[in-house]
């Protein structure tokens, strides 16, 4: 790759963003305005743009266009005319837009004219620009899969963007044991093995792999239990387990095995059925009815996982169907996951983007996003069809490393699909603008209700959670007219050395110094960061747990902090915890009891409660790990015997963590009261 820069007139030298596309910083600048020049159908081949439009009339002026139009001219006289990617920045040297083409000079000098008949939204992007960057590529398809990987690093204001950071669950088949285990995956693929999926949800995934453990008999225990054992365990007495760490099958048996579940995941469920099938009369007519009716429960799990996920093709193994529906400003995506002839889930995405756009601009900006960090299927299904579909597909066939199809079906059963995932995207956003409008009226009554100056637009709540002051972690979530944003979500592990256990008062001091003050005064990478993170966003209002105490505690604290335009309030719980009558504190103000069934007492209770189930998930993976480095000394009266015994007895130390107070006792070695602070290590309920 080459990359080129013009200068910017009037605007300081980009350092920042001058790298190639390796060197970029995972983000930039997140904002509601989108252009659907992300998209090459807003121009033809020979840089045509569409027709001027009374809206874009309007929008040429005098002033800062003729700015953006010198920049993008000096840009032009450097642009290579091969295919690349540019990106056009700001003053602040925040990218706007990113965008390729297969003759980069031809397209920016599309920008570049003045009387150019451009959309309203293409002027104001070109109104900011002050430079210009451009990395040549060797051909437009590489140009593609460069332009979506940027769109999702840098978040520019106007692209199409994937506003969806979950990554997908995977099956993995390990590849570095002798006896492959099956499991759940997310995250990186680093593990050796074979990876199957992507399925829409955990649930989906956990019922395929327990049926797949019926049908394939492989193993689910980790390593270490599985080198432990000297006799089978449960799973194989229960016919989902062929017993390989104890030689109940050989080692050419239960490759065999792996070979049918790896083929059965692959896409060849039919061959392998059949097989299965053959086996079964093979042994019925030997009158081996034991083995027939093994080979029977087999293909009873088989076809459970083919059925138990709904609507299932009968003439597509493999494919992703995208649909697309558009009403009151908002799109939705709804994207269905087929596999071995079943369904494994759908998802419904939300992209930001302008109003502007049409379903085909959307969908198009949306699939190359998609697809940058996870594998394509074989085949792609769409409800609209979008321009440069064969380079679309092009550009996966070199990601997959096989043919990718990808096609908009006029009838038959594909036709079907798609309908099936228009229908359930038409209802997810129906969900969605209900949710909003519900949220909308809900910040606004909370407004009415405290004396708020303001509707909130972003809610900011604070909780802390420890046992006797260990594992001490903090923790925010927002929530904003579209309800809870979970991406924002922050937790603070408590590391004041001086900190006295159980001081509730000193850890909130601390998450609320440790937010405010990088809020307040940011560092170099903040400010960075700062247009495109929305988390480096003033909150209008910050709830926490507690009562006045905790309220003054924290107005002192913003009084150091010199933060004064924030509205406060202390959510203390009614007695005996009960919920309906809790008591709401604001400064200077008297104490407010809402009403039992106010939809604004019930609106804060869900931010709490909110904000309590994130602080205390923080603090049990943080008291986890712990245990896990600790292992069994920290609990009291455990000594090495009883440890040697607990380990041999359960295997590990997960199974242990599960084991009920009954469970423990049995162990030899270990009494009744050994078994109720085992039991109480691995359960103290945080404060």
């Amino acid at each position: 790759m080459t990359t080129h820069s013009s200068d910017p007139p009037k605007a300081p030298a980009p350092e920042t963003r001058r790298a190639a596309a390796a060197d970029l910083p995972p983000q930039t600048l997140e904002a509601p305005d989108i252009d659907p020049a992300a998209s090459s159908a807003d121009e033809d081949d020979e840089g045509r743009l569409p027709e001027l439009t009374e809206e874009s009339t309007e929008a040429v002026a005098e002033g800062p266009l003729a700015i953006g139009h010198e920049a993008i001219e000096k840009a032009v006289r450097l642009a290579p005319t091969s295919p690349g990617v540019y990106r056009m920045l700001n003053a602040n040297n925040d990218v706007l837009y990113v965008g390729k083409a297969k003759n980069v000079k031809k397209r920016l000098s599309s920008y570049a004219r003045p009387n150019a008949p451009l959309p309203a939204r293409i002027l104001r992007m070109i109104a900011a620009t002050v430079n210009v960057e451009i990395i040549s590529t060797t051909t437009e398809t590489e140009a593609l899969l460069l332009e979506a990987n940027l769109i999702k690093q840098l978040k520019p204001r106007f692209n199409v963007q994937l506003r969806d950071d979950k990554s997908f669950p995977y099956i993995l088949i390990t590849g570095d044991h002798w006896a492959p285990q099956i499991l759940k995956h997310r995250g990186a693929q680093s593990r050796p093995g074979r990876y199957f999926g992507p399925f829409a949800s955990a649930g989906a995934v956990n019922r395929t792999i327990t049926a797949l453990q019926r049908a394939f008999l492989i193993r689910s225990c980790t390593d270490s239990f599985f080198e432990s054992r000297t006799r089978p365990c449960l799973l194989y007495q229960i016919r989902r387990c062929a017993g390989p760490c104890t030689g109940e099958i050989d080692f050419p048996g239960y490759t065999e095995l792996v070979r049918e579940a790896t083929d059965f995941l692959s896409g060849r469920s039919h061959a392998v059925k059949q097989l299965l099938a053959a086996e079964m009369e093979k042994a019925s007519g030997e009158l081996e009815f034991e083995t027939a009716a093994v080979y029977r429960d087999r293909l009873a799990s088989l076809s459970a996982i083919q059925s138990q996920q709904g609507i299932n093709p009968r003439t597509v193994e493999e494919a992703d169907v995208f649909a697309i529906h558009q009403e009151g400003g908002y799109s939705c995506v709804e994207v269905f996951f087929f596999r071995t002839g079943q369904n494994w889930g759908n998802r419904a995405y939300f992209p930001r983007a302008e109003k502007t756009f049409t379903p085909e601009e959307v969908l198009a900006a949306f699939l190359t996003q998609f697809y940058d960090d996870k594998p394509p299927p074989r085949l792609i299904l769409l409800s609209h069809e979008i321009e440069e579909t064969e380079l679309l597909a092009e550009a996966l066939c070199v990601k997959a490393g096989h043919k990718v199809e990808v096609s908009t079906p006029k009838r038959g059963e594909k036709k079907e699909l798609v309908a099936h995932a228009l229908t359930n995207a038409r209802e997810a956003l129906g969900r969605k603008l209900a949710d909003t409008a519900t949220q909308s009226r809900l910040l606004e009554a909370m407004a009415t209700t405290l004396s708020l100056p303001t509707i909130p637009k972003r809610i900011e709540v604070y909780d802390n959670s420890h046992i006797q002051g260990t594992n001490a972690v903090g923790a925010m979530i927002v929530a904003g007219p579209d309800g809870f944003i979970k991406n924002q979500y922050r937790k603070f592990n408590i590391r004041s050395e001086g900190l006295t256990p159980g001081d509730d008062y000193a850890m909130m001091k601390e998450v609320l110094q440790r937010r405010f003050k990088r809020l307040l005064a940011p560092s170099e990478k903040d400010t960075a960061r700062a247009k495109e993170d929305d988390v480096q966003q003033r909150p209008d209002l910050v709830i926490i747990d507690g009562g006045r105490g905790q309220l003054n505690a924290v107005r002192e604290i913003f009084t150091e902090l010199g933060v004064t335009d924030v509205a406060l309030m202390s959510v203390a719980k009614g007695p005996d915890r009960d919920a309906g009558r809790e008591t709401l504190f604001i400064p200077e103000r008297e104490a407010i009891k809402l009403e039992p069934r106010d939809p604004v007492l019930y609106f804060i209770q869900r931010l709490r409660d909110e904000a309590h189930r994130f602080v205390i998930g923080s603090h049990r993976k943080l008291r986890k790990k712990d245990i896990r480095e600790a292992g069994l000394q920290e609990i009291p009266g455990i000594g090495p015997a009883r440890k040697r015994a607990l380990l041999l007895h359960f295997g590990t130390l997960k199974e242990i963590e599960r084991a009920s107070i009954a469970d423990l006792g049995k162990v030899p070695g270990v009494s009744a009261e050994s078994a109720r602070k085992i039991f109480e290590y691995f359960h103290s309920q945080p404060n």
